[in-house]
Formats: C-alpha cells, sequence, structure tokens
C-alpha cells in the first residue's frame, strides 16, 4: 500500500470539510457535483512516487520514481512532495475503448475505478458529450455522438434520437458524415445490423468518414454482420458474435491491416444470460480466442451505460476489471490484457499523449497494490488515482 502522512481517506474528508487543497471541478447540472470537490485533490507543486514499480507494456521495472510535474509526467523530483510507495504497482490510466456517456456521475465512477479516458460510441444531443468534456480530474472523453443507423431500426424509434442520424441510402452518407464532424464527433459509429444498412450505404458511409479523416467504428453481432463489416473497410469492429465464433480464416482478416477488436465481453456475457435463443456467451469467448490466435489488436471496452431500453446495463468503471478477468478467460495474457487497456488504445485512437508511463505523458495514473501479470484481479486493488495529475479518490 502507498505510504502517506496518515489516512488518506480521512484526510481527504478533513479536507474537504476545511476547503483546503480541493480541485474545483466546474460543475453541471447532473447528479454528484458536489461529491466530485469532495473526491478530487490537487495540492500543487510537483510530486515522486518513490520507490514504485511500473508496468512498461513488458513486465513491471524495479522500484523507481515517477514524478508528476503540471499534470504531466516530468524529469526531476527536486524540490518534489515525496510519497514512498513501498513497491507497489503503478499503471497507465486505463481505456475504456466502449461506453455509453450519461452524466457527470459517468465520469465520477469510471475515475474511482481508474479508468482515465473513456471512449464512448453513442452519446446524443452531442451537447451531453460537449458538456463532459475536459472535466478536470474526472475522466477524459472522445465520443461517436450519434451513430449511423437504417430507417425502422430500434435506434431510430428512440424518441431523442436525431433524425439526421437515420440513414436511408449512400446519397445520404456524406451529408451524415459532414454532420458529425459538425457535431465535433471524434470518430464515427456505424450500426451494422439485419435488417439494417445495406452493404452499399455501409461501404460509402466508410469512404465518407475515410475522406473526412475520422476512423469508422462498426456495431456487428452475429457472424454473418461481422463479414459484412469487414468488407466494408471499418477501422474497429465493437462486440463479438453470440451466434456462432468466428472461423479461424474470418479472424485471420482481423490481423495485419485488418480492423481492430474490441470484444465487449462483459456485454455479450450479459446478452447470453438473458436467455434469448440463438445466444450463446461461449461463441462470443470462443470468438476472442481466435482473434488472439490470428495476431489480431484487441481493445478491453465495456459498453457500460444507462440507457433506457437496455437490458443489460453494466456499471461504469467496475466493469473495466470484469471485462479484463473474461479476457484472460478467453485465452489473453495478462500483460496482454493489461495491453489492451493502456498502449493498444492509445495507439488505434491515435492518443498520442497518454497509454504509458513516460516523461512527458499525461499524468494519467493508478497504483495497486499486488502483481496483475501474476493475478489479473490486483488491478481491482486501487490505492490511489490521477488523472492529468489531479488525485481522485478510488472506490472503496
Amino acid at each position: 500500500m502507498c505510504i502517506n502522512d496518515g489516512n488518506r481517506r480521512d484526510f481527504l474528508k478533513t479536507a474537504a470539510a476545511a476547503g483546503v487543497g480541493i480541485a474545483g471541478v466546474q460543475a453541471l447540472a447532473a447528479p454528484g457535483a458536489a461529491q466530485a470537490q469532495e473526491r478530487t485533490l490537487d495540492f500543487g507543486g510537483s510530486l515522486a512516487l518513490t520507490n514504485v514499480r511500473v508496468f512498461d507494456g513488458n513486465g513491471l521495472t524495479t522500484p523507481r520514481t515517477v514524478v508528476i510535474d503540471n499534470g504531466r509526467i516530468g524529469i526531476s523530483a527536486l524540490g518534489a512532495r515525496k510519497i514512498d510507495c513501498n513497491g507497489a504497482v503503478l499503471l497507465p490510466g486505463l481505456i475504456d475503448a466502449h461506453l455509453h456517456l450519461q452524466d457527470l456521475g459517468t465520469l465520477q465512477q469510471l475515475t474511482a475505478y481508474g479508468v482515465t479516458t473513456g471512449l464512448d460510441m453513442a452519446c446524443f444531443p452531442a451537447s451531453r458529450a460537449d458538456s463532459l468534456r475536459n472535466q478536470p480530474g474526472l475522466t477524459d472523453i472522445r465520443s461517436a455522438c450519434t451513430p449511423a443507423v437504417a430507417p425502422g431500426s430500434p435506434q431510430s424509434h428512440i424518441p431523442t434520437f436525431p433524425a439526421d442520424g437515420v440513414v436511408t441510402g449512400p446519397e445520404q452518407a456524406t451529408q451524415f458524415v459532414r454532420a458529425r464532424v459538425a457535431e465535433k464527433a471524434d470518430y464515427i459509429k456505424i450500426i451494422v445490423d439485419e435488417p439494417g444498412l445495406s452493404p452499399e450505404t455501409i461501404k460509402a458511409l466508410v469512404k465518407a468518414a475515410h475522406s473526412a479523416g475520422k476512423l469508422v467504428m462498426a456495431h456487428a453481432v452475429s457472424a454473418a454482420l461481422v463479414e459484412r463489416a469487414l468488407t466494408a473497410g471499418v477501422d474497429m469492429i465493437h462486440h463479438v458474435p453470440l451466434d456462432s465464433p468466428l472461423s479461424p480464416a474470418v479472424a485471420t482478416r482481423y490481423s495485419v491491416g485488418g480492423p481492430v477488436s474490441v470484444p465487449t465481453l462483459t456485454m455479450m456475457e450479459g446478452f447470453a444470460a438473458l436467455g434469448i435463443p440463438g445466444f450463446d456467451y461461449a461463441a462470443a469467448e470462443g470468438s476472442v480466442t481466435a482473434l488472439r490466435r490470428a495476431g489480431a489488436r484487441i481493445l478491453a471496452g465495456t459498453d457500460s451505460n444507462r440507457t433506457p431500453g437496455i437490458p443489460v446495463q453494466p456499471a461504469f468503471g467496475v466493469s473495466m476489471h470484469h471485462e479484463f478477468e473474461l479476457l484472460v478467460r478467453a485465452g489473453l495474457t495478462t500483460r496482454e490484457v493489461l495491453n489492451s487497456a493502456t498502449s493498444l488504445p492509445a495507439q488505434a485512437f491515435g492518443l498520442r499523449d497518454r497509454g504509458a508511463v513516460r516523461v512527458g505523458y499525461r499524468a494519467d495514473l493508478v497504483l495497486i497494490d499486488g502483481d496483475p501479470l501474476a493475478d489479473i484481479r490486483a488491478t481491482r486493488n486501487i490505492q490511489r488515482v490521477w488523472v492529468g495529475g489531479i488525485e481522485y479518490a478510488p472506490a472503496a
């Protein structure tokens, strides 16, 4: 456990009551803003974490010192406030590659469980995502904003779903992408479903998105739909089939030059448990095993949401650690799992300032007890969390 002068949680409560050293998180019209202020500390100056073992993408380093300076990983510990971490393990901040933003409470929950970057895969209206961007000391976000859906699809019937998210044919692809760029979407999301968008429309959307310099995310939950997404040339395929495992031949298409996979096993497990005919979690797990054997890039994503009408709603933050355990059961090594939530999503989404504990990178850090390479469940033993150098009290 990381050692400090006294019990940190008790100090946090005392400091909050006295108004000492509390980082003022901008309040939004959402529940929990006061709680966020009480859980966030910013003492100013630089901080040196001494005697800490760092996960460097391959293994754990010998005990060393990591400096936090002005929100970034610094160089010199001269004059820094020191914290002896007593051999605890320091991870880069975790990145959830598939979730659905709700409100400020979403960010609070994510931060408390060490998820310092959240990649939203559908959030509307666009003003909701805008209101959650750049919140000091809380999870940093990116968003797809409005996804492309087919007329008559379940998504199109959501009362608040934007009309310009319904794409009737390939001739509307450019218009759809322009609308997403205008609402500051960071990437483009396409719902590949049956019945749904035609193959020609999907290909037109991919072409328009790439012309606009945007990555394309595809939602696909059956083996046939995965093949349709592969044929369209999308950049990432979210979810894995619940009807049958991906064949070795299809899994190979994800490898060199192919799309990234975000299996969301937590969500697949939840839907399989509903007893829907034809849904089998073994198919999802088998698909991940096949993808790993084929050398595909696999990212950790939970599909956490509080969307009305969705029967499976993984909890924000804590479900990330469950996702890790499911990925290990599907055949990934613990090292691969840690990379799936740090360096790999940073690379895949072009986030060049995070994903590793490296000088100059954002000080997005998670300090844990235990060795996650020996037992991935150690990631649950969170002692401290920093987002952009601002400390946030972890979940109990």
